[in-house]
């Protein structure tokens, strides 16, 4: 008879350290290196518009804007993301837009006024704060494709704003479309603000009683 089989204790953690707390991702990374860049670039346009330095300004928004994507395209790709890249990305985001449309404010023949630059800071204060409180109960606040078109009609807005200025007196086509791109931007960051308090507010709202 087959004498019965001893049960084999765990063999034991020999797992080195190192490789134990590999989960923990750190923030010293590509992606928050590329948003690093990004940011400084948001603080030399802002810089660069109050000094008329319009053609300057205009190509260092452009790398910034089109850039926008690499970090998060390689957080995802390479498994680098990070709670501190969460955060941080969007911020610069608001930072290159609010900064700009404030800077503009200031310039003289500038198609931006106050009023709008005031509108588009708060709406992302806001959003980021119902993203902030809904986030905060646990439920997903990701930002939807029509606060994405936002974000491309602010920049083409900033964009052309900046070529605008370069002319002492700009072309007719300059200017309508300018003007086009500024109010377009403008009522869709007011409606994408109005979407997503509704949706912030259909996530908050209580769960209605069983009906008995």
């Amino acid at each position: 008879m087959p004498l019965p089989s001893t049960p084999q204790s765990p063999a034991p953690d020999s797992t080195p350290e190192l490789v134990r707390t590999t989960g923990k991702r750190s923030i010293y990374n590509v992606p928050n290196a590329l948003t690093s860049i990004r940011f400084a670039m948001a603080i030399a346009v802002m810089a660069l518009i109050p000094l008329n330095f319009f053609l300057a300004a205009t190509i260092v928004f452009l790398v910034a804007a089109s850039t926008d994507w690499m970090d998060g395209y390689w957080a995802r790709k390479y498994g680098q993301v990070t709670k501190f890249g969460r955060i941080f990305d969007p911020f610069v985001d608001k930072i290159i837009i609010c900064g700009s449309f404030i800077a503009l404010v200031g310039v003289a023949r500038s198609p931006i006024a106050s009023w709008m630059a005031t509108l588009v800071v708060g709406r992302e204060l806001l959003v980021t704060s119902l993203r902030g409180m809904v986030e905060g109960s646990g439920k997903d606040f990701s930002a939807s494709w029509l606060g994405k078109w936002k974000m491309v009609l602010q920049c083409a807005a900033v964009v052309s704003s900046l070529i605008y200025l370069q002319y002492e007196t700009s072309p007719a086509w300059l200017t309508f479309t300018t003007l086009g791109l500024v109010w377009s931007s403008i009522l869709l960051t007011v409606y994408s603000g109005y979407d997503y308090t509704l949706a912030a507010a259909r996530l908050m709202q209580d769960e209605p009683d069983d009906p008995e």
